[in-house]
């Protein structure tokens, strides 16, 4: 077989046996020993390339910025601050028709803002938000449709997990995505309030919800005192991360072990951090980060493989005889996310498309800084598209509550704001200065 056909039957036999249910790492890992194998006719060159992805994809300083930023998201969760922004985003906009849907955005944003994990951000507001909600009135399907759209802003809000691989996998500076992922985000949350507050006047059946000024007579509004205690962990936390990376005082890895620090002291200030519970969030770092840089070192062995192969080159060839224009390609990428989004989790969709496409849109000249927004975003979709939808399964094991709230609920909840998404997307594609205005 030419190194074409090898190229192209690896990615058929990757989507084959990830649908079959293989771990995404082990298909990745195999499908390129063999590949290589065939590719070169011995054993010593797929084994050789084991070996060095190994090595070479992890012995980087750069990747410490993973378990860090893992660990301070982890800390912050336990520190209960998801609760204490949502507590002061719903007291200022209790007098708005669906304000408690706008407060959630609004907290999910911030909470993005010193966590950059997903995961974290549905678990933490299916706990917090949800409950608030269906006691005042709101609808069950657009209470979870409100948390899972919102908890995907921890991806593009910096600092974000998802950034730090694609920046690692392509060579590009961390502190330009971080950048580059703030007036996204922004435009992102603002969509969403937006959306809401339209749905809540134009659609009040869909939304329910108690008239705004029951809603404000049901508690007093919070002091600024109060207000003021509940952010400054908050804005401290920031400042230290976002602050010191831009403001050139700590490296992004260094970054992670300053927020990390500052987590830890939270939870040691306001008390939620025991024995047992630091223990769990120890190991619960270990999992997610060893479960990350499986994942690079499989996906380094890939893309590795597709360069021997030539499949991108040939790619990038085909597709400029058939003169279908940087928003073709981009078309098509996109279109693949969200298709692959129906079966992976988002840090296999990047390493695994971003390898293939890279070759094809350089010879554009296009910011890769750019594409990385773009690549986030598409892949976001992919956590409210079933069958898997990692934030809407999340959202399901938290809540526990078949009665009221099946999967089924939760997907059709989250479908208009994927759809916001998609519209977003289109405009950061059509509109590249969106992501590049602070870079």
């Amino acid at each position: 077989m030419t190194g074409f056909e090898v190229g192209l039957l690896s990615v058929l036999a990757i989507l084959v046996l990830i649908y079959a249910g293989l771990y995404v790492p082990v298909a990745l890992g195999l499908v390129s020993f063999v590949s290589v194998w065939l590719l070169r006719g011995s054993l010593e060159a797929p084994i050789y390339l084991v070996t060095l992805a190994a090595s070479n994809s992890l012995e980087d300083y750069v990747f410490g910025v993973i378990p860090l930023f893992v660990l301070m998201g982890l800390l912050v969760s336990q520190c209960e601050l998801g609760r204490d922004i949502y507590q002061v985003a719903n007291s200022a906009l209790r007098g708005v028709k669906g304000g408690l849907g706008v407060a959630t955005v609004a907290a999910n944003a911030a909470f993005a803002a010193i966590t950059g994990v997903s995961i974290a951000s549905a678990a933490v507001f299916t706990r917090v938000s949800v409950p608030e909600m269906l006691r005042f009135g709101y609808k069950p399907r657009f209470a979870v449709g409100v948390v899972a759209g919102s908890s995907v802003l921890g991806m593009l809000i910096p600092p974000s997990v998802m950034l730090i691989i694609y920046a690692l996998i392509t060579e590009q500076s961390v502190a330009d995505l971080f950048t580059a992922g703030i007036v996204p985000g922004i435009v992102l949350s603002v969509a969403y309030a937006v959306a809401i507050v339209a749905m809540a006047r134009f659609m009040p059946a869909y939304v329910g919800g108690q008239d705004s000024q029951d809603q404000a007579a049901a508690g007093a509004r919070m002091s600024v005192r109060e207000g003021t205690s509940k952010t400054a962990p908050i804005v401290v936390l920031v400042l230290l991360v976002l602050g010191g990376i831009y403001g050139g005082l700590f490296t992004p890895t260094e970054a992670g072990a300053v927020g990390a620090a500052g987590a830890l002291v939270i939870a040691l200030i306001k008390r939620k951090l025991d024995r047992s519970a630091l223990w769990r969030v120890l190991v619960e770092t270990g999992h997610i980060t060893a479960s990350i840089l499986m994942l690079i070192v499989a996906a380094t062995m890939y893309s590795r493989m597709l360069a021997l192969s030539g499949l991108p080159n040939d790619l990038g060839e085909w597709i400029a005889q058939a003169e279908i224009g940087l928003y073709g390609i981009l078309a098509i990428y996109v279109l693949i996310l969200i298709l692959m989004g129906t079966i992976l989790d988002t840090t296999s969709i990047i390493l695994i498309m971003v390898p293939l496409f890279l070759p094809i849109i350089e010879p554009y000249n296009v910011s890769l800084v750019w594409f990385g927004i773009v690549t986030i975003v598409g892949a976001e979709i992919g956590l409210l598209t079933p069958p898997l939808g990692i934030a809407c399964y999340v959202i399901k094991a938290t809540l526990a509550d078949d009665d009221r709230i099946t999967l089924a609920n939760i997907f059709a909840g989250a479908f208009p704001f994927a759809l916001i998404m998609l519209v977003v997307l289109i405009l950061l594609i059509i509109y590249p200065e969106l992501s590049l205005v602070l870079v």
